[in-house]
């Protein structure tokens, strides 16, 4: 996704109530297919700023059982659950701005819990704050203070990545120095597929190196020239990915895409070729 649009996500979180217990865990993929599907709200933004709860019931309706927001286009978290649960959906995580860790963390981790995420997920570091190495060290540090107090609220915290984690600095990809960085057993990381793959960093050697750390995935395919397609439309090997879910723990499936023309028709392609994959 694209920058988050963190003045929306504030005046959303600011009036959350009591917070509700946090459901179990989703069940993993079994037998070779994704029993459930998900998808990243931030593909439906503008959907959802016209129509909230019209636009969740065409997102259930395609068949999608879990969603992922990325901000709550005016609602509290109270409306936002009852939604959800009008429409049988899940929303077991939440992007969430890089500036909450310094304010309002505690407010967006009640609103985490009062919608039912189990997941809250940075999706953005500004660049003035990555422009060295030891910045990806301190990074890591304040990723680690941040996952303790979600750990105490009976939540995880994860990353999501973008490209520029994997582009060389200093000798050395800043995706790697972060991870090292952060506690294994507080920090989760979520793998923007496309955006890894774009890159020019191998999924496949992120989950053996660092096996069950990438609970959450997200699915966006890709063209040869690098451009953002639909599921099913692109060159990424879905298969050979999947194939090995179990050694990067992966559990939700998020269908995305950042610009699509139509973004429900777009949601739908990607549904039915992931419906249908066996891996």
């Amino acid at each position: 996704m694209s920058p988050f649009d963190r003045r929306a996500f504030i005046g959303t979180v600011a009036g959350a109530a009591a917070g509700l217990a946090v459901p179990a865990v989703a069940r993993r993929a079994l037998g070779g297919r994704i029993e459930r599907l998900g998808v990243q709200l931030y593909t439906v933004r503008d959907l959802l700023r016209q129509d909230f709860a019209g636009t969740l019931a065409r997102i259930a309706a395609i068949g999608y059982r879990e969603v992922e927001f990325a901000g709550y286009h005016d609602q509290t978290p109270v409306q936002v659950r009852a939604v959800l649960d009008r429409h049988g959906l899940d929303a077991p995580s939440a992007h969430v701005p890089f500036e909450s860790l310094k304010a309002g963390w505690d407010v967006v981790l009640q609103a985490a819990r009062v919608v039912g995420h189990r997941y809250v997920v940075v999706a953005w570091i500004p660049q003035e704050h990555r422009r060295s190495l030891d910045d990806w060290k301190r990074i890591g540090e304040q990723f680690n203070r941040a996952a303790t107090a979600c750990r105490a609220a009976g939540l995880q915290f994860a990353y999501h990545n973008h490209s520029y984690e994997f582009a060389a600095l200093e000798g050395r990809r800043p995706y790697d120095v972060l991870v090292e960085a952060t506690d294994a057993g507080l920090v989760q990381l979520e793998l923007d597929l496309f955006w890894v793959t774009q890159g020019g960093a191998d999924p496949l050697a992120y989950f053996a190196r660092f096996p069950d750390r990438f609970p959450l995935v997200h699915v966006k395919d890709m063209t040869a020239g690098g451009d953002m397609v639909d599921v099913g439309k692109g060159v990424i090997d879905w298969r050979r990915l999947f194939a090995r879910r179990a050694e990067a723990g992966i559990r939700h499936y998020f269908v995305e895409h950042d610009e699509p023309p139509d973004p429900l028709a777009s949601i739908h392609t990607s549904y039915q070729y992931l419906r249908r994959l066996e891996f």
